[in-house]
């Protein structure tokens, strides 16, 4: 029999028969921490389940790494949706939006869940626990995997399948239940034994631990402006008739389709930035100064833009006031835990000197607006002068606009805080959302090759501190906002892959970021490409994508 050698994180080298499973390896990693969630074989994110048939190294993803903490919530969805079958046969349960540490889940018949039912589904999910079910991988055709999603009405996979020729389809398998393989999932239920089903807004929230603490579950903080942008998003599916990307592949192949559902969801989005812009209008007595924040590649610049149109039409005459230009010099800027410069905390601005300006500007007064030089790492007087008449507005985008310490000298009254973010509603199917964050990743990767010279490696590369940023600077402080806009255009990711898969393939299975960079590419796969001409040219997707009609 041929035999093959799997490479050890210690080094170790051990032969195992080709063919040998993932889990037949596993005696030679050593004690772990945590349990085992999945593993990298040649960086690949892969089951324990599968098969091993070439060398390879094999290392461990714990459930307190990232990569286990996703493919330990995953696999949550995939135990709720046993339980469902189980005590609600016959109803679809559909995954939503992440509210905090936890899904939002509801029935797709509108019928309110009732305490007792989430108590009933939480219970039954703990009784698959105990009995530690094998969580499989089967290999089925094509017909037969359409047969058997026909047989189990699992109609938004069955839309996937359209759009998928392979011959042999993957799914996963655990007492009887079978979804499509879009991900690893743990080895078995007995796993999963951290989390809490809460009844929440007609529905239930999946909580799921941290992955810091992955036998703990933290306190539950609620975050209505989240749902807020949920219900919201879910109102507009409706209008779109769109809400998972099977049927927005099944728009996307009718003819004129894909065009009017474009026109139809800018439209949508720009409804939204009036309605915004009409919220201004009415405190137009008190506000000075509209500040916008949000993640990174949530599109703040160009909703800067498009909205400062909108407040145009309410008669205000806006002026945009850049907070890069507001940087402390060089010599005086923090630096992180790493020793580097943190240009991203509160206190690389000089806070002290913008206060100064608005309050200036807000009595009356003229003011010069400064430059920051990046080359130099200082800031220089511009020769811009300005002062504010009876009808302008200031409009200032910054990750730190929701933050009140950015403008302590401002009161509450002349602020009108709007936080933006990318917040998509599609699911692939009723169990597995599409990632808001995975959304942000792909414009943000798109984006960065465009206009910045930079590869997908070190797109994947730099993201773990992107979001380490986000979650200080921006997600604490969004609640706070007066206003809230989702810049996500649920056809987006059908542009973006045609931008994005060629960078993807770039990176190769001996670079680091190859697992995350396969992981996209296989998402990427469930859509079919829309083509950018299609874009308006004032879209937020322009930002990304190129040929704007805005200057950036």
């Amino acid at each position: 029999m041929r035999q093959i050698t799997v490479t050890y994180a210690s080094g170790e080298k051990i032969a195992f028969p080709a063919g040998a499973k993932v889990s037949d390896t596993m005696g030679h990693m050593g004690s772990l921490a945590w349990p085992l969630a999945a593993v990298l074989v040649n960086n690949e994110l892969t089951p324990l389940d599968a098969t091993l048939l070439t060398d390879c190294s094999v290392l461990p993803v714990t459930l307190n790494t990232p990569q286990g903490a996703i493919t330990y919530r995953r696999s949550l969805c995939f135990l709720l949706a046993i339980a469902v079958r189980d005590i609600q046969p016959g109803r679809r349960l559909v995954a939503g939006m992440a509210i905090g540490t936890g899904f939002f889940h509801q029935f797709a018949d509108d019928q309110p869940m009732s305490a007792a039912e989430v108590t009933a589904l939480g219970s039954r999910m703990r009784e698959l626990v105990e009995r530690d079910e094998p969580i499989n991988i089967e290999q089925r055709s094509w017909a037969e995997a359409v047969g058997y999603f026909r047989s189990t009405s699992q109609s938004d996979t069955l839309l996937l399948l359209e759009n998928l020729n392979d011959s042999i389809i993957p799914l996963n398998e655990c007492s009887g239940f079978r979804d499509l393989y879009v991900h690893p999932l743990v080895p078995s239920t007995g796993v999963l034994r951290t989390f809490e089903l809460l009844p929440y807004h007609n529905g239930l929230l999946l909580r799921y631990p941290h992955k810091e603490e992955p036998d703990k579950i933290r306190p539950f903080v609620d975050d209505p402006v989240l749902f807020s942008i949920a219900k919201e998003t879910r109102e507009r599916a409706l209008v779109l008739g769109v809400s998972s990307v099977g049927s927005l592949n099944r728009v996307n192949g009718a003819k004129g389709g894909i065009k009017s559902y474009i026109q139809v969801a800018e439209a949508l989005q720009n409804k939204k930035l009036a309605g915004i812009a009409d919220q201004i209008a009415e405190r137009s007595g008190s506000v000075k100064v509209v500040l916008i924040a949000g993640p990174s590649s949530s599109g703040k610049t160009t909703m800067s833009k498009k909205l400062s149109i909108q407040l145009k039409v309410m008669g205000f005459e806006p002026l945009v006031i850049s907070l890069d230009d507001y940087f402390v010099d060089r010599e005086k800027t923090p630096r992180d835990e790493n020793g580097e410069f943190d240009f991203e905390c509160l206190e690389a601005l000089d806070v002290e000197y913008l206060n100064d300006q608005l309050v200036t500007l807000f009595a009356g007064g003229e003011i010069e607006l400064p430059s920051f030089d990046f080359k130099t790492g200082s800031r220089k007087s511009s020769g811009k002068k300005l002062r504010l008449g009876v009808r302008h507005i200031l409009v200032i985008e910054g990750i730190h606009g929701l933050n009140d310490r950015l403008t302590p000298r401002i009161s509450k009254e002349q602020k009108f805080k709007v936080y933006i973010s990318a917040l998509t509603q599609l699911n692939l199917d009723d169990h597995n959302r599409v990632s808001t964050t995975d959304n942000r990743l792909l414009r943000r990767m798109v984006r960065d090759y465009n206009f910045r010279g930079h590869s997908a490696g070190d797109t994947l590369k730099m993201w773990p501190s992107v979001q380490r940023g986000e979650g200080r600077h921006i997600f604490p402080f969004q609640n706070s906002a007066d206003a809230a806009f989702n810049s996500a255009l649920d056809y987006e990711l059908g542009v973006l892959k045609i931008y994005a898969d060629p960078l993807l393939r770039t990176v190769k299975p001996t670079e680091s970021e190859y697992s995350e960079a396969r992981r996209l590419q296989a998402f990427l796969d469930n859509f079919a490409p829309i083509p950018a001409q299609n874009v308006p040219r004032d879209s937020i997707l322009r930002e990304f994508i190129g040929d704007s009609e805005f200057k950036y």
